[in-house]
């Protein structure tokens, strides 16, 4: 679906709820197309909270010599 900008403005939710459907909905001014709307996918990684419960490393060991050393390394720095 190709629509102008003025038409998005109005209908909006509408383009929205049209994408979130699977339809590409194309936004464009005179001259040119301006934004592509397409639906978002959802993210294989975290899906709720606390899905980390229980794996997160303590807060000190970030500020451990050996995390300075590492960090050294990745800057290269001695």
């Amino acid at each position: 679906m190709r629509v102008n900008l003025l038409e998005a403005k109005y209908q909006l939710s509408r383009l929205v709820k049209v994408a979130s459907q699977g339809e590409e909905v194309i936004i464009a001014s005179p001259d040119h197309t301006q934004v592509r709307l397409v639906p978002c996918r959802s993210s294989q990684g975290l899906s709720h909270w606390g899905v980390l419960g229980g794996e997160a490393m303590a807060d000190d060991a970030a500020f451990a010599p050996q995390a300075d050393t590492e960090v050294g390394k990745l800057f290269g720095m001695p």
